[in-house]
């Protein structure tokens, strides 16, 4: 594939980047930790962390599961929290003891809950309070033994030394409703940690940092294997594309994506702490008024997000009246950025939203538009340094330009695999490219454009849904005969998931089936609208023909 992309880089932007600059990500974050020392590494509901503050935390972290949990390479911790300051330091923590990474959505079921953490086999979970009742529910049918309980309102108390007991006992008070007798607070795992001693951990670039859980065609929820290389990769490749427009130790960023999803951990988390930015934490994006008052605050200069997002901000009030003198980055990635929500960004903030294309299974970056595009041109980008993409027909073979195609994908920040599926991992890394089911062209510059897809995958504001996963879930109610789930275009979220069903009791109501969903996925999985059928479409081997369904 003759890489015509490189023609339209920005100035300064190499074809190239070097994966193996650094060894892990523990580098990377000494690195910035000893340079930008004194500065603020995160704000979170007025409390901060300075990088020094976050180093000796994440070292304290690391003591206690080293030294009292006994945990190192191999092991894998489970984060289960919204964007809060204690994600940091138990992520640097865990990646400092050797540990790999499983994010969890904080608003999983109690079904989806223990099908990750026994598919991961994790044995240590960082959750928030609030959440707890859900572990509660699925810990005996884990491997989970030992889980360590934070709160939304407990800011800094792990640095500044609150008393611990009052934590506990907050915690015990503000959610009465579960039992977990191996829990401890985080606060006291700090201050064990403080007691112990951390030992430094050789860690390879090969190790596995992340489990990072997506959605497959199988319907079951897969971890893809993202090793320090992977992310390191990933993290220069942005740095790279970046660098003409960020100063280092000079900048703000807003990260209203939650860190347990692959593009704000990327982008936000990482990047920017390479950067010694100062990374201010939303913890709920939804209350657009808080949003708007925290965004007067700080004289921000960056904010990543996804379409649903910025058209938030846009509709909220005094949204338009903040000051955006300082702000020079808009990044819009997850979906699909819509022309009249992208017109309208530049319009109010004067700064043009840049839209970037990237899968879980690629770290996740892998198009970026160029920085010094001055409209929204409808694509997704270039392929990023060390990058290469090719569109290729049913039978593999390689397209030309302006015919659309399957998107495949080659570079550095190409995941390890799926984690214990090895078919699945054959079927998607095929010949050294990630096949990523997304159909796309690209024209005689090597900008691409998606087009379709070719999987049945659902996009609600940024987050995959699976259609297997919605069947089997409406599937277990016993009035259903068959079903079937697809996407339907929306305004609001890109699309919403609507499900067709044939009834085997014709009581069954809509609410009923609402009612069975809202129990056993999380809200963005969960159908919007319901359509009952006498029967479905299928092919002549009894398939369900999902395609007619979403095209009627």
């Amino acid at each position: 594939m003759e890489k015509i992309w490189l023609e339209q880089y920005t100035e300064g932007v190499p074809a190239e980047i070097n994966p193996d600059q650094y060894t892990n990500l523990i580098d990377v974050m000494d690195e910035a930790c000893k340079r930008f020392a004194d500065r603020t590494a995160f704000i979170n509901m007025g409390k901060s962390l300075s990088y020094q503050q976050l180093d000796q935390a994440s070292d304290a972290f690391a003591s206690y599961l080293q030294n009292q949990l006994n945990l190192g390479k191999g092991d894998v911790v489970a984060l289960m929290m919204p964007n809060l300051l204690q994600y940091p330091i138990a992520l640097f923590g865990a990646l400092k003891a050797g540990c790999t990474i499983a994010n969890v959505n904080p608003l999983y079921t109690a079904r989806e809950l223990k099908h990750q953490l026994t598919d991961a086999g994790v044995t240590t979970i960082v959750i928030v309070a609030n959440f707890a009742n859900t572990l509660e529910k699925v810990i005996a049918d884990t491997q989970v033994k030992n889980v360590i309980l934070t709160e939304l309102g407990d800011q800094l108390g792990c640095v500044k030394g609150f008393i611990v007991n009052k934590v506990v006992k907050h915690i015990k008070k503000m959610v009465p409703a579960f039992s977990l007798p191996n829990a401890i607070a985080f606060n006291q795992v700090i201050e064990q940690g403080k007691a112990g001693q951390f030992k430094p951990v050789a860690i390879e670039s090969d190790d596995i940092a992340f489990l990072q859980y997506t959605g497959g065609t199988t319907g079951v929820a897969k971890g893809a294997m993202l090793t320090h290389r992977n992310m390191l990769s990933n993290l220069l490749q942005a740095a790279a594309w970046l660098d003409s427009t960020l100063e280092y130790g000079k900048e703000t960023v807003i990260t209203a994506l939650p860190l347990y999803h692959i593009f704000a951990l990327l982008a936000n988390c990482l990047n920017f702490m390479k950067y010694g930015a100062t990374n201010v934490l939303i913890t709920n994006p939804r209350d657009m008024p808080a949003f708007v008052k925290e965004l007067n605050k700080h004289p921000f200069t960056a904010l990543t997000g996804v379409n649903t997002l910025f058209n938030g901000l846009l509709n909220a009030k005094g949204f338009a009246e903040v000051d955006f003198s300082h702000f020079k980055l808009a990044l819009g990635g997850g979906m699909a950025v819509q022309r009249p929500v992208a017109e309208r960004w530049q319009k109010v903030t004067g700064t043009r939203l840049l839209e970037a294309y990237g899968l879980t299974e690629c770290s996740p970056a892998v198009t970026i538009n160029p920085l010094n595009i001055k409209e929204y041109n409808g694509s997704i980008g270039l392929p990023i340094p060390s990058t290469v993409c090719r569109v290729v027909d049913d039978e593999g073979n390689e397209l030309g330009p302006n015919q659309p195609g399957e998107l495949q994908v080659q570079g550095p920040q190409v995941m390890k695999g799926y984690f214990n599926r090895p078919e699945a991992t054959a079927e998607a890394i095929k010949d050294g490219w990630f096949c990523t089911g997304d159909m796309a062209e690209y024209d005689e510059k090597g900008f691409f454009r998606i087009v379709d897809r070719k999987k049945d995958m659902i996009l609600v504001s940024g987050f995959n849904v699976y259609p297997n996963e919605i069947e089997e879930v409406v599937a277990m109610h016993e009035k259903v005969l068959e079903v079937a789930a697809v996407g339907k275009k929306d305004e609001a979220s890109g699309e919403v998931v609507k499900i067709f069903v044939v009834k085997k009791d014709q009581s069954l109501t809509e609410a009923e089936l609402i009612a069975h969903c809202k129990e056993n996925l999380t809200a963005y999985k969960r159908p919007k609208a319901v359509e009952f059928r006498d029967e479905l479409p299928k092919t002549n081997v009894g398939k369900i023909l999902r395609r007619e369904l979403r095209d009627d």
